[in-house]
């Protein structure tokens, strides 16, 4: 019901990103979706890509500081609203969303999340009867 997540330590300065990036080109990693936020000193990038394990032991081998984490992948219908609805859930279940990022994926909305209650999570996706996806069924999606 969740997907791997790969965060990323980025120090705020010019080079470090083509790093990464070049490391995932490199070692033949996609990129699904991805967001980068920073505070002053360095950055943290957040990505969702092909091969997530591999990622990891890439990035490691490389030094680069990096953590995996299951996250909610969400599939919503493409009409306005449905973002709104799908957090209202677990707003009104009293989920406290850690963070959001979305793009589109094959004509469907997918909202990536982490919340304070991933098994108050896992139940009210559950409940509503909303789609999510896992590492192989968003990877058939590309």
């Amino acid at each position: 019901m969740t997907v791997h997540q790969i965060s990323i330590f980025v120090e705020n300065k010019s080079g470090t990103l083509v790093k990464v990036l070049d490391l995932f080109k490199e070692a033949g990693i996609q990129l699904i979706a991805s967001t980068i936020s920073d505070t002053v000193e360095y950055g943290i990038f957040r990505v969702i890509c092909s091969e997530p394990m591999k990622a990891k032991e890439v990035l490691d081998a490389a030094g680069v500081s990096s953590s995996i984490a299951d996250v909610f992948a969400v599939t919503l219908e493409n009409y306005p609203g449905t973002a709104a609805d799908a957090i209202s859930f677990l707003s009104r279940a009293g989920i406290g969303i850690s963070y959001l990022y979305s793009f589109m994926l094959s004509g469907k909305g997918i909202l990536i999340f982490r919340t304070d209650d991933p098994a108050g999570t896992a139940d009210v996706i559950r409940r509503q009867g909303m789609s999510v996806l896992d590492d192989d069924s968003l990877l058939s999606l590309v």
